[in-house]
């Protein structure tokens, strides 16, 4: 079947990112949004695509969960911060994380490492990191999240905080140097901070398009981290609430 190469570029794009709007896409194609809704019409009609919610997606993508959709946003950013943030942990340390697609693909940069302790309440991580390398995993019990196999809730942070560990490392739903660090979900961000009350050393893992996000629930105030592990220099007064709070930025490059 013959494709335009607009066409193919919108397949490309659904195949990278899952799910796309239709104003977001007519930018990223120079085009206008008239001009992207007819290729919509053609490659529906085609079966090619399917539209739901305002946005389009492959068929295969449309009913994935939305934590899979997350870890293959910005893939390359976080892969990045990852591999910075990994080498930063030495073998036969302890590692407490909370859920998010950063923290599962830093898990994943670990996969060298050995002898590691790691706290977490992500069924993912824990699937990554046990029973490899002499590792010792331990997993917050409670009700699994459909979405994102993560335990939450009031089991949850009563099991992390028994543990005292080397490194609690968390990912942010957004970052801004007035709210400081934010989270979409009440039970998430809860969590989020109960890790961070329980590491010798605090780190937030976050991508730039968190930077000025200001998310829906506080998950602490900077001040309350020591370091942020980014892939690009944040904006110059999230910069200057971070060296007020005595927060070192990490850059991955």
């Amino acid at each position: 079947m013959h494709y335009s190469s607009r066409h193919s570029r919108i397949l490309a794009l659904l195949a990278e990112k899952g799910t796309i709007g239709v104003g977001d896409l007519a930018q990223r194609l120079e085009v206008s949004v008239e001009t992207v809704r007819r290729d919509i019409r053609t490659l529906s009609g085609r079966g090619d695509i399917v539209r739901r919610h305002g946005e389009i997606g492959l068929p295969s993508g449309v009913n994935e969960a939305p934590f899979e959709r997350r870890m293959r946003e910005n893939r390359p950013a976080k892969e990045m911060i990852a591999r910075l943030a990994a080498s930063t942990i030495r073998d036969g340390e302890s590692v407490m994380f909370d859920t998010g697609a950063t923290t599962s693909i830093l898990a994943r940069a670990l996969l060298n490492h050995r002898r590691l302790t790691v706290v977490t309440n992500s069924s993912d991580i824990a699937r990554t990191l046990a029973t490899v390398n002499g590792n010792k995993v331990y997993m917050a019990g409670g009700e699994l999240r459909s979405d994102s196999g993560a335990a939450l809730g009031f089991s949850a942070i009563e099991f992390v905080n028994r543990f005292s560990v080397d490194h609690a490392i968390i990912s942010a739903g957004g970052i801004s140097a007035s709210t400081g660090v934010m989270d979409y979900n009440l039970e998430e961000a809860q969590f989020g901070q109960a890790v961070l009350v329980r590491g010798r050393r605090r780190v937030v893992v976050a991508d730039a398009s968190k930077f000025g996000q200001k998310g829906l629930v506080q998950v602490c105030g900077l001040s309350e981290i020591d370091e942020l592990i980014v892939n690009r220099a944040p904006p110059d007064d999230l910069v200057k609430a971070l060296q007020t709070a005595e927060v070192a930025i990490q850059i991955a490059s």
